[in-house]
Order: C-alpha cells, then sequence, then structure tokens
C-alpha cells in the first residue's frame, strides 16, 4: 500500500527524534529500530485489517509503546537510560514517551543542531539528516548522493560513533554557542536544498523532496526565537525563489531546460510571494549574510523585468557576494552575468580569467560564449563538458549544443 512508504517519510524522522532525545544520542540504533519495528506492525495489521481513522496517531501510540515494551524487557538498556538520565540532571525517571506537537519540533530543531556538530564531516551530516530527520531510506540516499549503500552505511555509522565518542547531547546549545553553531546548520540546509535542486540524480521526484526538506527544517528554524534571525529569513526566501522555478527546469520528457528558455506560467507564483515575504523579514535589521545576496539575484530570476535593468542588478549583486564569499560557481555566474551585460567578447575574459579547468560549467560557461566567436573554440568546449556531465539531462544539453554548433 502506498499509504505506508509516505507515512513512512514524513513521520519516520519525527518518532526517532522524540525517542533519541529522550534515551540519548547513545541509543539511536535502538530508537531506529524501534521506530522501523512500529512500521513493520502497521503493514502486517493494516494489511489484515484495514488502515485505521487516524493512522498517525496509531503510528505514535504503537511506537511510544514499543519503546516502553523496550525498557521494560531489556534491563540493561533501562538501568543505562536511567544512569545517563540522571547523570545529566534529570533526577527523576519516568517511563513515558512525549510525541506532542511540540515536542517533536524541539526534538527534530536539537536534533539538527546536534547532527551539524562540527566534528561531523558535511557529507556525513547531509546522510545522517537525511535518514534521521527527513526519513530517507538507504536507498534513496545512496541514489541521490550518487554513491553506494555501503558508503552511505559507513558514514552513518561512523558519524554515530563521533557523536557518542564527542557526548554530543540532543539540546539547543546554549548561551552564544547557538549562533555559532546556527551558522553551520544553514550551511548543512543551503547543500541539502541544492543537492535537490541542482543534484546530477536521475530521480526529479526524490530530488525535489530534498528541497522540500530543507524547507521544512529551515521553516522550523524560524519558529523558534533564538533561531528566527535575518539569515535564516534570508535564507528561506532564496529556497522559495529557487523552489518557484523547480517544475520549469525540466521538460515533459525529464530534459533540462535553461533558463532563458523557461515556460515563466510554470513558474509558482505562490513561492515566489511568500519568498518576498521571508525577503523583507530578512530585510532591515542591518545584517548582510551571503543568503540575502544570492536570495535578491534569485528575486530577479523571478520577475520579469527589462533584460539590461534585470542583468545589471544581478552582476552588481554578484560582485557584492563575492566580496562577502568567495565561490568558483558564484564566480561563474558572475560571469555569465557579466555576458548579459557586456557582451560575449568581454566576458571571455572574464570566464577564462578564472582557470577552473576540469570544471563542467566552467566549460560550458565557455562554450556558450564562443558560439559565434570561435566555432572551434565552443565545440572544444562543449566536448570538454560533456565528458564531465554527471547526468543525462546534462548530456542531453551540451549534446543539443554540439549539433547546433
Amino acid at each position: 500500500m502506498d499509504l505506508i512508504p509516505d507515512l513512512y517519510r514524513k513521520e519516520y524522522g519525527k518518532m526517532v527524534t522524540v525517542l533519541c532525545s529522550r534515551f540519548g544520542m547513545a541509543y539511536m540504533d535502538i530508537a531506529e529500530d524501534i521506530v522501523s519495528d512500529t512500521f513493520l506492525s502497521a503493514a502486517e495489521t493494516w494489511g489484515m485489517k484495514g488502515v485505521p481513522s487516524n493512522p498517525v496517531a496509531w503510528l505514535y501510540a504503537v511506537a511510544r509503546n514499543n519503546a516502553l515494551n523496550y525498557l521494560k524487557h531489556d534491563k540493561v538498556f533501562e538501568k543505562r537510560v536511567r544512569k545517563d538520565l540522571i547523570q545529566g540532571g534529570e533526577r527523576s525517571f519516568e517511563m513515558d514517551i512525549d510525541l506532542s506537537g511540540q515536542n517533536i519540533t524541539d526534538s527534530q530543531l536539537q536534533m539538527l543542531f546536534a547532527i551539524c556538530h562540527p566534528s561531523i564531516p558535511v557529507e556525513a551530516q547531509v546522510s545522517m539528516a537525511l535518514r534521521v530527520l527527513c526519513g530517507f531510506t538507504i536507498d534513496e540516499i545512496a541514489q541521490a548522493l550518487l554513491t553506494s549503500k555501503g558508503n552511505i552505511n559507513k558514514r552513518l555509522f561512523r558519524a554515530k560513533e563521533k557523536l557518542r565518542a564527542e557526548e554530543v547531547e540532543i539540546a539547543f546549545p546554549e548561551g552564544g554557542a547557538i549562533s555559532a553553531r546556527l551558522d553551520t546548520v544553514l550551511v548543512y540546509l543551503y547543500l541539502l536544498f541544492n543537492e535537490g535542486y541542482y543534484s546530477a540524480s536521475v530521480d526529479k521526484v526524490l530530488r525535489k523532496d530534498f528541497c522540500l526538506e530543507a524547507m521544512r527544517l529551515t521553516y522550523l528554524l524560524l519558529g523558534h526565537p533564538p533561531t528566527g534571525k535575518p539569515k535564516v529569513y534570508a535564507l528561506m526566501a532564496l529556497m522559495c525563489f529557487q523552489a518557484s522555478r523547480f517544475d520549469a527546469r525540466i521538460d515533459d520528457s525529464g530534459e533540462l531546460v535553461l533558463y532563458e528558455e523557461q515556460d515563466t506560467s510554470r513558474w509558482d507564483q505562490e513561492l515566489i510571494d511568500r519568498g518576498s515575504h521571508f525577503f523583507v523579514q530578512a530585510s532591515g535589521r542591518g545584517e548582510i549574510s551571503k543568503y540575502h545576496v544570492e536570495a535578491a539575484i534569485a528575486w530577479w530570476h523571478t520577475h520579469q523585468v527589462a533584460e539590461q535593468e534585470k542583468w545589471e542588478n544581478i552582476l552588481r549583486l554578484y560582485n557584492q557576494l563575492l566580496i562577502l564569499e568567495y565561490s568558483p560557481i558564484a564566480a561563474l555566474n558572475r560571469a555569465y552575468a557579466f555576458f548579459r551585460v557586456y557582451g560575449k567578447e568581454k566576458a571571455i575574459v572574464e570566464a577564462e580569467g578564472l582557470q577552473l579547468t576540469g570544471n563542467l560549467f566552467y566549460h560550458s560557461l565557455l562554450g556558450e560564449l564562443y558560439t559565434g566567436v570561435d566555432r572551434e573554440k565552443a565545440r572544444q568546449h562543449f566536448v570538454q563538458a560533456l565528458a564531465l556531465a554527471g547526468s543525462e539531462a546534462e548530456r542531453a544539453v551540451l549534446e543539443k549544443k554540439l549539433s547546433n554548433n
């Protein structure tokens, strides 16, 4: 039945994080086992007796009972949890599992900060959050990140061991530490969104889900006063603007559609309006982050104005972004904006000065810039880009450009 996979995606992470918050990070594997058993029970019971009137409430009730039964029947586990809780300052131990909406939200935010601990490599943070917070299966994570199940399992194992060794608590960082850790959390959410938006995975549904999970977790941060900072609003605005063009980037046959060729009627105006709302909330507080600048760039991409005005403003913003935080991709994007303002010949000088040989987008951009200027150089760069392409959609676009050159 399709209902169980859908509920697994939506509720698995919530139940695991609540149980981990109750038992401690050291018992994450047990929490995952308890929740997995809950969904196994659902598959067996619902298959025979039918789906209950409130399937989510049924899952939460069974998960709570499974956890309490585990505590009752595994005395070693119960003693360890009791000891850990007392050592952590909780002098009374009540065998209860709080699966209320507020506790689920708090637990997910606390787990997000725990997973984004600086001792964990970013790639492991992404894998672990996708598994524990977002409920993606190992197969799905491996497919989306273009690696093997074995590699994902290794990442998860090492990350869990590191968190145990560091005795990382599932809790909000205290005092000023929350601001420093928030930057790490935002980097993770930014990467998670980009993994979905720019992923080479052939599964466009899964890619969209990554973006939606990043937006969901960012929205949770906005609802928590200590983390509802201007840069969080700016990141949320950026995600909304980018996500508004998600469906327009892929045509009905699954091919990638370049920005200039997108059907603007497929842009999601509601998301654009929400992005504008969040961007207003992010502004006027004396703080400018890279997320503010990228959100402003994305705003211009979602509004139909005179081309010269649009690209002059985008170029100005990329200049600002590179001053705030240099990145090769931002530099390449600036070179494209430079082309739209000053023409191909001047842009070629800008782009070649970056010397990003071995980068797909570098060669793709130069192929575009040399088209109509130097046919042979254009072909050389498109061929080099084609060799570096990671998805069929990217290869299709480059092959089309080669055939038209």
